[in-house]
């Protein structure tokens, strides 16, 4: 079944098989040609049969039927961030054979309705439709993450993707294309997409790829949204005991929205927002953490037009960040951010390279990108160095049309004081200041990478706290504090879901540190994962399970997901 062991003669039938549909060399095999695939960028690696490259949605279609005749495993793979390990195997101990399909070779997007929504296929990518949205004066649900690079735009929508973007909640359509495999091993299309495209499955693929349909043929559904309408009142209730948004929230799980990889996108209908022409950009620091909670809760009740983003780092994580970001937000900069995933599949292929030679240091790619990073002189603005000497928390916030003089007007009141202070960015502050905060994330794992010898580890966690949490400045017991190196905190502020990396010390058990880190946060009656797919860290609670289990219920599609059984049958 393996990379590392012979496979079997069904697993070699297989092969043949997706090798007839897709020609050889889009069919993957061997522990060196499959590895990047198989190993998550942040977490997560295990064997598989063999890596699937369809290039077209028909292709897809075979493959998905190959597959379940074989009574084999698919896992779905777009961006391969790894965050918690869900696009990737997890370990060698599956009781079939595995094969990854990787969906990037499927790109493509349509926009209909005047711009005003959009059909993506499978392989599209945020950065693809933030520039075919642009000419038209239009957005997308999404701009790139706090935690990945190239990240998909199904993938965002299969793993309850929160983003950034304040005013226009996570991703999430009612409106979707995709295929699941019954009870009785059967793969069935399942068309929701709003547009007439036939009944015979290989027609309607064909038709949805090459676009051949048109204004008439699209159907507008009221009981059907393409996007989280309600999300303005929902964020703004800052009373509620509940959480904003996260992965296991019964109101965003949807057929394929929340579904995991739990069945087969071959394209989603979104919506699309109209370009902010007037934009403000403000940066805030406090040594007190009730200042920013007070602001928050007068923003979230008060403004009529709420933030376009607002985005709290920490000084544990600026600091780190400014060192081991620094590649990362040089290569943004001037090369552009669409240039970033081409980069590190090319990073991918030099470390596989590299893997194969002995007397080669590990990491090799990394040490140089972080030498040729430090050649550099410092890269953010004078006034962000210097609230990062005076202040431990930062907001970065940006506003747009009248939205921009209630922040002035409520931060003139309201700083400076003994503790705070703020001021309104020139727009090359501004820029630089949000792709600093977008670095965040890649330098943990940088300095993982370089430092092996002073941590054991990276304990990841993505945390949705209470609306009306407004303790929301971790505070750890001495026993967990005992075990860090240090802390790297980020958080989509105003929706009150949190990013933190821990690093622990040698010799310290990730897996207890991560379960006593649980401990305290249900006590909380916290929310985690906010925004990432459960993977194969977190326990999928009922909600999720349900889902799951409507959608697959063979257990064919990226099993082990949630710690589900990997066996045929749910547990």
């Amino acid at each position: 079944m393996t990379p590392s062991s012979d496979p079997t003669a069904a697993g070699l039938r297989l092969v043949r098989n997706l090798q007839e549909i897709l020609g050889a060399g889009n069919v993957l095999t061997g522990s060196r040609q499959t590895k990047r695939y198989r190993t998550g960028f942040r977490f997560g690696s295990g064997d598989a049969l063999a890596v699937a490259k369809p290039s077209s949605l028909r292709e897809l279609w075979h493959v998905v039927n190959a597959c379940a005749r074989a009574r084999a495993i698919v896992i779905m793979q777009a961006a391969n961030t790894g965050l918690t390990g869900g696009s990737t195997p997890d370990g060698d101990d599956y009781d079939r054979d595995v094969v990854i399909v990787s969906t990037v070779r499927m790109g493509g997007i349509r926009p209909i309705r005047d711009g005003r929504q959009v059909v993506c296929l499978p392989g599209s990518t945020l950065f693809q439709l933030e520039d075919m949205l642009a000419p038209m004066g239009r957005e997308p649900h999404s701009r790139i993450g706090s935690s990945c690079i190239g990240a998909s735009v199904l993938g965002g929508v299969c793993n309850n993707s929160g983003g950034a973007l304040i005013q226009r909640g996570p991703a999430f359509t009612q409106m979707t294309l995709f295929a699941r495999i019954g009870d009785d091993g059967v793969v069935d299309l399942v068309d929701h997409l709003g547009i007439d495209l036939g009944d015979d499955p290989e027609m309607i693929l064909k038709t949805i790829e090459t676009g051949a349909y048109d204004e008439a043929d699209i159907v507008d559904d009221e009981e059907r949204t393409c996007s989280d309408h309600d999300y303005q009142n929902h964020v703004r209730d800052v009373d509620a005991e509940t959480p904003a948004r996260f992965n296991n929230d019964p109101r965003r799980l949807f057929e394929a929205a929340g579904s995991g990889g739990h069945v087969v996108v071959f394209a989603v209908r979104l919506d699309t927002f109209p370009h902010d022409e007037e934009i403000a950009e403000f940066y805030l620091g406090t040594n007190d953490p009730a200042e920013l909670s007070a602001f928050r809760r007068q923003v979230l009740q008060h403004f009529r037009s709420l933030p376009v983003e607002g985005e709290y780092i920490h000084s544990s994580a600026f600091a780190l960040t400014e060192r081991y970001g620094k590649d990362t937000f040089l290569a943004i900069r001037h090369l552009g951010a669409k240039r970033l995933p081409g980069l590190f599949a090319l990073k991918g292929r030099f470390d596989a390279l590299v893997a194969c030679v002995p007397f080669l240091p590990d990491n090799l790619s990394d040490r140089i990108m972080q030498g040729v990073a430090d050649l550099f002189p410092p890269h953010l603005p004078r006034r962000l160095y210097e609230y990062h000497e005076r202040f431990e928390h930062h907001l970065i916030l940006r506003m747009s049309g009248e939205g921009i003089a209630e922040a002035r007007e409520l931060l003139g009141r309201s700083f400076p004081t003994s503790n705070g202070d703020y001021f309104e960015c020139t727009p090359d502050e501004g820029a630089k200041a949000f792709l600093h905060r977008f670095a965040v994330a890649g330098a943990s794992i940088r300095f993982r990478a370089l430092h092996r010898d002073q941590i054991s580890d990276i304990v990841a966690l993505d945390v949705a706290l209470r609306r009306n949490d407004e303790d929301w400045a971790e505070k750890l017991p001495p026993e967990l504090v005992a075990k860090v190196v240090g802390v790297s905190y980020c958080a989509h502020f105003f929706c009150h879901v949190f990013h933190r990396d821990y690093l622990l010390k040698p010799g310290c058990d990730p897996v207890a540190f991560e379960n006593a880190m649980w401990a305290l946060l249900d006590e909380r009656r916290a929310e985690y994962p906010a925004e990432h797919n459960v993977g194969h860290l977190y326990q999928a609670k009922p909600a999720l399970v349900r889902h799951y289990r409507e959608l697959d219920p063979t257990n064919s599609l990226n099993p082990g997901i949630g710690r589900t059984s990997k066996n045929a049958d749910w547990n």
